[in-house]
């Protein structure tokens, strides 16, 4: 490579890069041997000791690390720092080798809603929908790589409070997982599904990398603006082999494709998904009492799909005892949380506390949660998508996906750096759903019928039925047992007319008379309910709406025994 700087320019680079990856790989090293609570004072003490004799970091590396030579890639580090690296092995008896990953930039006119559209054909009625081309490396070309060293850039982060939207950013994330699982997967023994050998990501810049792709769980060390990560190669290989965005429904493993470490895929009974056994659908109760009965009818929905998943409650302390020996009662593991303050709602306001959410990354004892609110009923046994990577959704609108039901990664790293962005990320509509998709902007597509919601725009279905083959329905609007069971109460109200549907409220409360008695106390009418829903009939009449519903003779025994 011609080096065109004067000698002192590249002593200057030498100095600075040789310095910084010095420490980087320094604390590599050093918590690549040691996981214990006195790591630190060591890693500190050793590194300083090394500073005093003038040790570089290929010499602590070598000797901590156990290969001759190192192999580092550099992904999108420019000409200068390849330089400093070139030198500084030089100066140091060649004891690493670093390869510079050429692959080609994506496209300047590619967006970020390209791969995250509001509507795919999910039904492939016009064909196969496809996400554009990220380009990645001919990893065959890159293999027996130790460190990938990587600078990522910011792609604006902060602007007007927004999470990180940035194609050139995701590339480069990308190119590194892909690297890292490549090299981490075993290429003599290809049938193994053994990944024994350690492969480091170093990432330079104020931003680090996505954390959607990155876990905090397999970070080491975070030093300004430098972050080590040893990955957890299997749970990252599910993200690679996720399609680039929302663009495609998310399969739960991907096509077999050419490269070397695709060619062995496990089946869904192999020993690689047996880390997922820990699963548990879960909910969450807060600030009232109103969404008791939804929450039971929950349980008994997924308990009538036949599930072999533990049921997770959370609740605060808005919950009395009597509801609670009725939730324990449908089937949920009940647990007491301390809610969580949007910081943007107002005091008292229906949306104060709806960053309770966010305690479900706090259930490390589970690998795999499926998240689903308490207003939706399953229909069909959800238990396969457990398979799915965080986060995995179906789509909202926009480049957004709809939080009513998540596959969720607990770890209590994630929740605290959630926790530390609730002031920093500005939710679209003021709740857990615009925060969680700032916090979250690289998702995975699950299939529409698996979150159906109630809720109908386009013309050509007049009487609002639902499809037979959904897995789950949201029920937006007035809830079912908030209305009488005879139909659904959204249509004597015209501005709720898209939330209504008589075969939607009529799944409902299916899982309700299937519900043992016991249980179906808990969905009583209060006095506040019954005299709403009288008021919004007898207006639906004086205004004479046509589709008839307020002429209902309405014999919902509810009625009769109303409750406090």
């Amino acid at each position: 490579m011609p080096i065109m700087a004067s000698a002192s320019t590249l002593r200057s680079f030498q100095r600075l890069f040789t310095f910084s990856l010095f420490f980087l790989c320094a604390a590599i090293a050093l918590l690549a041997l040691s996981f214990n609570t006195n790591s630190s004072l060591y890693y500190t003490t050793l590194l300083q000791a090394q500073a005093n004799h003038g040790g570089s970091w290929f010499h602590l590396l070598s000797k901590m690390v156990d290969t001759q030579k190192l192999k580092i890639g550099l992904v999108n580090v420019d000409d200068d720092e390849i330089k400093s690296v070139y030198y500084d092995m030089y100066d140091h008896g060649s004891l690493a080798e670093t390869v510079s990953v050429d692959f080609e930039p994506v496209s300047k006119d590619k967006k970020w809603e390209d791969f995250f559209p509001e509507w795919i054909d999910e039904d492939h009625k016009w064909g196969s929908p496809r996400c554009p081309e990220i380009p990645m490396p001919r990893l065959e070309d890159y293999l027996g790589l130790d460190v990938i060293v990587a600078r990522v850039p910011c792609g604006g982060e902060g602007k007007n409070m927004k999470g990180i939207r940035d194609v050139w950013r995701l590339q480069v994330n990308l190119v590194v997982a892909n690297l890292a699982v490549a090299n981490g997967w075993p290429v003599q023994n290809q049938a193994s599904e053994d990944m024994d050998r350690t492969v480091y990501v170093v990432f330079m810049g104020s931003c680090g990398p996505m954390q959607e792709i990155f876990r905090c769980d397999d970070l080491l060390t975070h030093v300004g603006d430098y972050w080590i990560y040893k990955p957890q190669l299997r749970k990252l290989k599910r993200k690679v082999l996720m399609p680039a965005g929302s663009c495609q429904i998310a399969p739960p493993f991907a096509e077999t494709g050419q490269e070397i470490w695709r060619q062995t895929l496990p089946s869904p009974t192999s020993r690689l998904n047996a880390t997922f056994q820990r699963a548990a659908y879960v909910t969450i109760l807060h600030s009232s009492e109103a969404y008791v009965c939804g929450a039971i009818a929950l349980a008994q929905s997924i308990i009538q799909t036949k599930s072999t998943k533990d049921l997770v409650l959370l609740h605060d302390s808005s919950i009395t005892p009597k509801s609670l020996r009725g939730l324990r009662a449908s089937g949920w593991k009940t647990k007491l949380i301390e809610p969580i303050r949007n910081p943007s709602a107002k005091k008292g306001s229906y949306n104060e506390w709806n960053y309770s959410k966010l305690r479900v990354w706090q259930l490390s004892d589970y690998d795999k949660v499926i998240f689903i609110d308490s207003d939706i009923i399953v229909l069909k046994n959800l238990d396969s998508f457990f398979l799915y990577p965080q986060i995995s959704a179906s789509a909202n609108d926009k480049m957004l996906f709809n939080s009513g039901i998540m596959v969720i990664e607990p770890s209590k790293c994630r929740l605290k750096d959630l926790m530390s962005k609730t002031s920093k990320l500005a939710s679209y509509n003021g709740g857990d759903q615009g925060f969680l998709n700032e916090a979250f902007t690289w998702w995975h597509r699950l299939p529409a019928k698996l979150n159906h919601l109630k809720v109908f725009v386009r013309k050509g279905n007049p009487n609002h039925e639902i499809p037979d083959d959904v897995y789950a329905v949201h029920f937006l609007g007035w809830k079912p047992w908030m209305c009488y069971r005879d139909y659904d109460c959204n249509w004597d109200i015209v501005a709720r007319h898209n939330f209504a549907s008589d075969s939607a409220h009529r799944r409902w409360w299916r899982v309700y008379d299937a519900m043992p008695k016991k249980l179906q106390k808990f969905c009583g009418l209060t006095r506040q309910m019954d005299e709403r829903i009288r008021k919004w009939r007898r207006i639906a009449k004086d205004q004479g709406l046509p589709d008839g519903h307020w002429n209902i003779n309405a014999t919902d025994p509810r009625r009769h025994r109303l409750i406090s």
